[in-house]
């Protein structure tokens, strides 16, 4: 399935779908592996429940660089997310969030009580990822864990 660039007042990638639905999932980006399992868990929850996906990727930027100038082109993030959603199966947006606090930006861009899936590799020490998952909670949001090898 092939990624369409959407334009608006930020830049996001739709994969085509069924159009707009009620129940939204997001999937927040940690890696490319982990990122990439827990779109597989997301589309397969959109997909019984008529949903769609929302890809965040919260893009930290050094303080010395601008916000609107980050270190890598965004020409280059397209290409990436485009390539890493383009097999996902239902109508799927990717937001790119180009910020300072990751976790900060997260609390700001969830809507209250979000569903939110997060991958993380199989580990039985506190991961990065566990750490967020758990932080989500706390703010209310229902996260699920997805483990990879």
């Amino acid at each position: 399935m092939r990624a369409v660039l959407e334009e608006g007042p930020t830049k996001t990638f739709k994969s085509p779908g069924t159009g707009e639905s009620r129940l939204n999932i997001s999937v927040i980006f940690t890696s490319e592996p982990a990122t990439a399992a827990a779109l597989g868990t997301a589309a397969s929850l959109a997909d019984r429940l008529g949903g769609r996906i929302t890809l965040i990727v919260p893009e930290v930027v050094s303080y010395q660089l601008p916000l609107n100038e980050p270190p890598i082109k965004r020409a280059w993030y397209e290409t990436r997310f485009c390539e890493l959603v383009s097999h996902v199966p239902v109508e799927t947006v990717v937001r790119f969030y180009f910020c300072r606090d990751r976790n900060e930006t997260l609390a700001k861009v969830l809507t209250p009580q979000s569903l939110v899936v997060i991958g993380a590799a199989r580990r039985w020490w506190l991961t990065p990822e566990r750490m967020l998952a758990r932080r989500l909670r706390r703010l209310g949001h229902e996260v699920i864990l997805t483990e990879t090898e």
